[in-house]
Formats: structure tokens, C-alpha cells, sequence
């Protein structure tokens, strides 16, 4: 047996079949991907090293064997339906994901290209294949979705509004880092040399019985050993650096879901209606704010006249309010004023309802964008989301309230007004 560093045979001695031999035994020994050849009922006549550790035996172990001695009774099935009509049509199966089930229980995912086999007089004699391992990178797959859903169902129980800012903010930063790491993997998938096996079959069953002479004599042939090897080493250092990807893209899903957890935790406040204190609740929210307004030199003036409590869930009122005062700070921070202000009032609305003010005298709204500054995606900040006011607005109406706003134009700042229902007396 030769080694990978050594020749792989001495081309100027030996027979054909000995070359063939010494041929097929390197590249089985070798491949780092999942190698087997299969004759007309689909029972294994070689398969390569790597295809026997995936079953913890030997190679001489599988030959006679078929899938249905390794794997569920449906997927066994489709395999051989498969190889039936490559072997019928001449048509081969390429990059095929399969959903592999093994007797045992476990279940996985294969990517799979098989071809027909043929014998020198042009006979489909059974099929081979080239199969690739993938349960990591779908297992990675599956769980950045179900980690996506968890982001959306949050952000629904939240109200988008710290969502927006928080979940979103911190996941969009992982989601970088995993759009690299993705963009490496299919990278790599997409300059895979898999198909270099299947173009070096055709040119060495081209050449039928005269393999031998093609690569002793011929210069295409006798660089055959050294492509195999080439390619061997290539697929071995794809492997490698495909699994890293994974594992840091595996990190990354972990940091998503601590911060979705996180969420949840918050989220859990929602669903409880009380009778609170509108003047408690604007100060709550000023006091989540009172940071960034220090940071951003804004000043903040309050305006509290007496009104009645209020019936509402607190987590929501909480949510609009810090929205809205994060957004005056911005639109005060790109204003012209001398001073920076933020105004908060509380006044009594019409009809048992009590009104909730977050004015500012900075940037102010063109009037055109006035009636689309609650749709949903709809934002003038730079780096901004268009999912605050719209979240805000729908929780409002949730509420049985209602969330609006006026602006004279640019530079004349901007009122928002969230009207709640009162407490009955």
C-alpha cells in the first residue's frame, strides 16, 4: 500500500491492471468524502475509507452489503429508486440534499451525486457515488432560522419598540459575523473540485482498456497520480476550513439566543393591565432615557397637570414613551437650536382620556413625510429602522388609544401625543 507522500506506483513497470489497481486503491484510501461503487441491485463492490469509518467498520465489511443493511427502510427505499432510474436513463443525480435515517435512530443530512457505472463494451454494469456529511452546516441552518423566529416572536410580545433598538442592534451585530462565516461556507461549496471526479471517471473510462498505456506514456496521463493526490490534499483542507466556519457560526447562534432570552425575560411583563399614574410612567421613561439626553446636551422641561390614572399594561406605556423620548433626543440633537429641549406634558384629554405629550423643538418632519411617519419601515434618521412609531401606533391601539403627531415643517420641531383611556371614577 502507498502513502500520500510516497509515488503512487512506478509507471514504467507493472501491468494495466496493476496501474488501475494501485489507481483506484489511492483515491479510495484517500477521499476525504464519501466514495462507493455499486453494482446493478445496489449492493456495495468498493467504497472508500472514509464511507467505512462513517459505519465504524472496514471497507471488506460493506462489499455485498446495501443501504438497507445501514439505514431506515425509507431511506434505503428512495436511495435504490434513485440508483433504478440512473441505471434505467443513463441521467445522473448531482448535489442532491437527502435526509439520511439510520437504522439505529440517528438522522443527519448528505449532500449526493451518483452516476452510472459502466463496464468497456458501454453497459451500465450499477452506479457510484460521491457523497459530503452536511448535518453540521444544516443543523447551523436550522437553528439560525428557529433563532430568527425567536427574534420575531419577541419583537412582536415587545412592541418593537426596545426590540428595535436593543435585540435588533445587538443581533444585527452577530448577524455580520454569521453572514461572513456563511459567505466563507458557500464560498467554498461553490469552488468545490467535487466534480473534478467526475470528469476524471469520463476521461479514464474513455480510454477503456488503454488506461494503462494513457498514463505511462501519454503527458495527461501520467499526471493522474499527482492530480489525485492534489485533490485529496485540496478536499482535506476544504473540510477542515468548512468546519470552522461552522463552529464559529455555531457560536454566533448561541450569542443570539442569549440575547433573545434576554428579551423574553422583559417580555414576560407583558399581558397585565393596572390602573397606574401617568406622571409615574413619564418619569420612568425619562429616567431610561436621562443618559443619552445628558450625552447629547438636551435639556428636558416637564409639564405635569392633574388628570386621573390611568388603565393600561405598563411594559407597552413604558415602550412608546422611551421610543418617543429616544426619538426627540435625535431630532433635537439635528436641529439648529440655541438649546436642545425636550418638553414632556400631561393633560387631560377629551372623553375620559388623558394625554401623554413628548415635543421637541429640534429638526422638525416635512409635512409629506407627516402622514407616512407611522408606516411600518418608513424612517428619515441615518442608521435608523421604520419599526418604532409603527410598533407604537399598533400598541396604542391595542390599548384602546391612540398615537399621533403634528410638526409645522423643518426646523420647527415636533409634538407626539399618546392618548390612553382614564380610569372610571
Amino acid at each position: 500500500m502507498t502513502s500520500a507522500s510516497s509515488p503512487l506506483l512506478d509507471m514504467t513497470a507493472g501491468t494495466d491492471l496493476d496501474l488501475e489497481q494501485a489507481l483506484v486503491t489511492a483515491f479510495l484510501e484517500h477521499a476525504p468524502d464519501i466514495v462507493y461503487f455499486k453494482d446493478r441491485e445496489s449492493r456495495f463492490v468498493a467504497v472508500s475509507h472514509s464511507k467505512a469509518r462513517r459505519h465504524h467498520l472496514e471497507p471488506r465489511d460493506l462489499i455485498g452489503r446495501t443501504d438497507a443493511d445501514f439505514f431506515a427502510e425509507r431511506h434505503a427505499r428512495e436511495a435504490r429508486q434513485d440508483e433504478e432510474r440512473i441505471m434505467a436513463t443513463g441521467t445522473p443525480v448531482l448535489g442532491k440534499l437527502e435526509r439520511t435515517q439510520w437504522l439505529d435512530g440517528r438522522e443527519g443530512w448528505t449532500e449526493v451525486s451518483k452516476l452510472p457505472l459502466y463496464d468497456e463494451a458501454g453497459r451500465v454494469i450499477g452506479t457510484f457515488g460521491l457523497s459530503t456529511d452536511v448535518t453540521a452546516a444544516e443543523k447551523v441552518k436550522h437553528e439560525l432560522e428557529q433563532a430568527k423566529r425567536h427574534i420575531l416572536d419577541a419583537s412582536r410580545m415587545a412592541g418593537m419598540a426596545e426590540v428595535a433598538t436593543g435585540v435588533l442592534h445587538n443581533v444585527g451585530n452577530v448577524l455580520n459575523s454569521l453572514n461572513v462565516s456563511a459567505s466563507v461556507i458557500a464560498t467554498s461549496l461553490h469552488q468545490s473540485r467535487a466534480d473534478s471526479i467526475v470528469k476524471l471517471s469520463a476521461l479514464l473510462q474513455d480510454r477503456g482498456t488503454d488506461v494503462g498505456n494513457f498514463i505511462a506514456h501519454d503527458p495527461k496521463g501520467r499526471r493522474v497520480p499527482e492530480f489525485i493526490d492534489s485533490l485529496a490534499k485540496n478536499w482535506i483542507e476544504e473540510r477542515d476550513r468548512i468546519q470552522r466556519e461552522v463552529t464559529c457560526l455555531q457560536e454566533n447562534i448561541d450569542h443570539i439566543k442569549e440575547i433573545v432570552t434576554m428579551q423574553q425575560t422583559y417580555a414576560t411583563m407583558l399581558g397585565t393591565v393596572e390602573t397606574l399614574d401617568p406622571a409615574k410612567l413619564m418619569d420612568d421613561a425619562l429616567r431610561m432615557n436621562a443618559g443619552a439626553l445628558v450625552r447629547h446636551h438636551v435639556s428636558c422641561v416637564k409639564d405635569y397637570q392633574p388628570v386621573p390614572s390611568i388603565v393600561v399594561e405598563k411594559a407597552k406605556v413604558l415602550q412608546i414613551l422611551i421610543n418617543l423620548i429616544r426619538n426627540a433626543k435625535y431630532a433635537a440633537d439635528e436641529g439648529r437650536a440655541a438649546e436642545r429641549i425636550v418638553t414632556l406634558r400631561i393633560e387631560p384629554g377629551e372623553a375620559g382620556r388623558v394625554r401623554l405629550v413628548v415635543q421637541d423643538n429640534g429638526i422638525g418632519i416635512p409635512q409629506e413625510n407627516v402622514d407616512r411617519i407611522f408606516t411600518h419601515g418608513f424612517t428619515t434618521r441615518s442608521g435608523g429602522h421604520g419599526f418604532g412609531l409603527h410598533s407604537s401606533l399598533n400598541v396604542a391601539r391595542e390599548m384602546k388609544g391612540n398615537l399621533t403627531v403634528h410638526s409645522d415643517g423643518i426646523g420647527h420641531g415636533a409634538t407626539f401625543v399618546l392618548e390612553l383611556p382614564a380610569a372610571a371614577k
